[in-house]
């Protein structure tokens, strides 16, 4: 167990070693407990952290304004549009000046091609911890939930599962590739093996295949893709179903809104949920498309974990807090 984090990046968890999550884990299940007994340590007391947030949030916002709350610390909500980002201060001015007045500083930034790069930039020039509540390329933070959901179903020792990731269908807008991206990059490496499947048109970045690949080589467990989708469910432990866009394929809104609609058969039902092992989880970091990316009978239904999954975003967020603030 490695423990010495204070001041550790959080950008995605390929930067983290299994050894230092593993302390993540088995801290946030401790703090899970403690929050059921209503004990609340306040380790980060007269600590702040600054969350900027280029793109609304429900879950992301509150559990992490609620982790700074439970652990003593202090949060600070920026809307770009209310700070000097809005006039132009670049990434390192902003990182330069609040990390003189911040122990930590958070952010949410979505767009394709900017948001993984303002991450980054921010860190060059920061003398605190950047963490990634979500960018184009990665959402760590939804994922450290994801796995810490499973290892409660199913043990911490999660070799020799299989989790189906796929593409779902949902209109109206291209949702960021980082949480399958993500998804891909961590569960490999605790050796959960993944099949990955979605419209041809629908690939994730190459760069972060082949390092999902390496990352299953180097574990012994199997990285599988397919344009299947019944295939990622059959004889699944855990189910992802979630939508993505297709932006290695196009940037441009209208074709990918049209590439979206070919296919509405992508959807997880109960025929598709039938193909899973009978103790399966169905998993999702919400919000989904009800009715679209799945039905009512499956988010609502016994194989359902989501509520439990959305909940524990707050506890690994505190111990994540708690090690590098």
């Amino acid at each position: 167990m490695q423990t010495n984090l204070k001041g550790k990046h959080f950008i995605t968890t390929q930067d983290w070693t299994v050894q230092e999550l593993e302390t993540l884990f088995n801290l946030a299940k401790n703090l899970k407990l403690e929050t059921a007994r209503g004990t609340f340590n306040h380790q980060l007391e007269g600590k702040s952290l600054g969350m900027i947030f280029f793109d609304p949030s429900t879950r992301t916002r509150t559990s992490f304004e609620v982790a700074m709350t439970q652990l003593g610390g202090h949060s600070i909500y920026f809307a770009p549009e209310t700070m000097q980002i809005s006039h132009g201060e670049d990434a390192f001015d902003t990182a330069r000046v609040l990390s003189g007045y911040l122990q930590g500083i958070a952010v949410r930034f979505c767009k394709y091609g900017a948001g993984n790069r303002y991450l980054k930039d921010l860190q060059k020039a920061s003398r605190v911890p950047i963490v990634n509540m979500q960018c184009d390329i990665y959402h760590p933070a939804q994922i450290l939930a994801d796995y810490f959901t499973i290892r409660e179903h199913f043990g911490e020792n999660t070799r020799g599962l299989k989790l189906g990731v796929s593409w779902t269908y949902a209109p109206n807008y291209m949702r960021p590739l980082s949480v399958p991206q993500s998804l891909i990059l961590l569960m490999p490496r605790f050796g959960i093996d993944v099949t990955l499947a979605f419209p041809p048109e629908f690939k994730l970045m190459s760069e972060i295949v082949k390092t999902a690949q390496e990352n299953a080589q180097r574990s012994g467990a199997k990285f599988n893709i397919t344009h299947n989708m019944e295939e990622s469910f059959e004889d699944a432990d855990v189910v992802i179903p979630k939508s993505w866009g297709p932006w290695v394929h196009t940037q441009k809104s209208e074709e990918g809104l049209a590439l979206i609609e070919k296919y509405p058969q992508w959807v997880c039902d109960e025929k598709k949920m039938a193909l899973t092992k009978s103790h399966s989880l169905y998993m999702h970091p919400l919000p989904a498309d009800r009715g679209k990316e799945v039905t009512p009978a499956v988010i609502d239904g016994p194989h359902s974990v989501v509520y439990q999954e959305a909940e524990n975003r707050l506890h690994v967020q505190k111990a994540l807090l708690s090690l590098i603030l």
